[in-house]
């Protein structure tokens, strides 16, 4: 354990540009402009540890409706590593979410440390990468999501999600980010799928891919994946969605990490037949 007294503190702005800049430095890509829409899914669930007012781990533990919630962005500084930082922090997060059921995407490797903690592995993640070579649908059906259609987009996610999540939809699918861009795939009035790609600091990330069909996922893909023709499309698919594993290959997309989504507490029903990409690994 490190001598000097740790202080753990809910993340200020400041707080979650450094913890961004972390995950930016142990290559987990961030998007240009995920400060608003993450802190808005859980204002307070955000964690700085500091000694001796330094920022040494970080992590997220964001509270959805009563009874879900979800870690993310565990990082402890490299030097600090093996001293019991991390694990403070850990117990800090778990406690803010007791008595919810709970995710994580996690390395492989560490899957041993989570079940200590009581999570069961539900299944794996892919992460698939490369060149963007389609282009733009012309298809009526294709709408750019904005404020009019926010209400159906927020109906539509929630048959993919533990709870409703409204204040970080608003935000990741808000028309007014240069950066974001997202469309819906709307049929007889209904919202059948939808979709966001936001600019990282290497490539362009597809999430949520969300559709009630495979055809319907790549007609969308296409909408997606042709705004960065020529650039790295990033699609972070569930292993057990074979369709959505297919329309990875059909693209040229290769597979080059993966995670393990584990729950402790009963494993929420996440539509993965329907689920072509995820939200973030941050954020579930």
């Amino acid at each position: 354990m490190s001598a000097a007294p740790i202080d753990i503190r809910t993340m200020n702005e400041a707080d979650l540009e450094t913890a961004l800049s972390w995950a930016a430095r142990e290559g987990w890509n961030p998007g240009l402009d995920d400060l608003a829409p993450f802190h808005a899914a859980d204002p307070h669930g955000f964690f700085m540890t500091c000694i001796e007012g330094e920022p040494a781990a970080c992590i997220s533990a964001v509270r959805s409706g009563e009874t879900y919630g979800f870690i993310g962005f565990y990082i402890c500084r490299p030097d600090l590593r093996g001293k019991g930082v991390g694990m403070a922090t850990w117990h800090h997060a778990m406690a803010y979410l007791d008595g919810r059921t709970i995710g994580l995407d996690g390395v492989l490797e560490q899957q041993d440390n989570y079940r200590k903690s009581g999570f069961e592995l539900a299944h794996r993640n892919i992460r698939h990468s490369g060149i963007s070579l389609a282009d733009t649908p012309m298809d009526p059906r294709i709408c750019t999501i904005g404020r009019g259609l926010f209400p159906a987009i927020s109906d539509y996610d929630r048959r993919f999600v533990a709870e409703a999540r409204d204040d970080f939809l608003k935000i990741w699918c808000a028309p007014t980010v240069s950066s974001r861009r997202g469309f819906a795939f709307v049929e007889d009035g209904s919202v059948k799928g939808y979709g966001v790609i936001r600019q990282c600091q290497d490539g362009f990330k597809i999430g949520p891919l969300f559709a009630d069909t495979a055809e319907i996922a790549d007609t969308l893909f296409r909408a997606l994946a042709g705004q960065a023709k020529g650039q790295t499309v990033i699609l972070d698919t569930p292993e057990p969605n074979e369709a959505a594993m297919a329309l990875a290959e059909r693209y040229e997309l290769s597979p080059v990490f993966e995670t393990a989504r584990m729950f402790k507490g009963p494993a929420p029903d996440l539509s993965l037949d329907r689920t072509y990409g995820i939200t973030t690994f941050e954020l579930g």
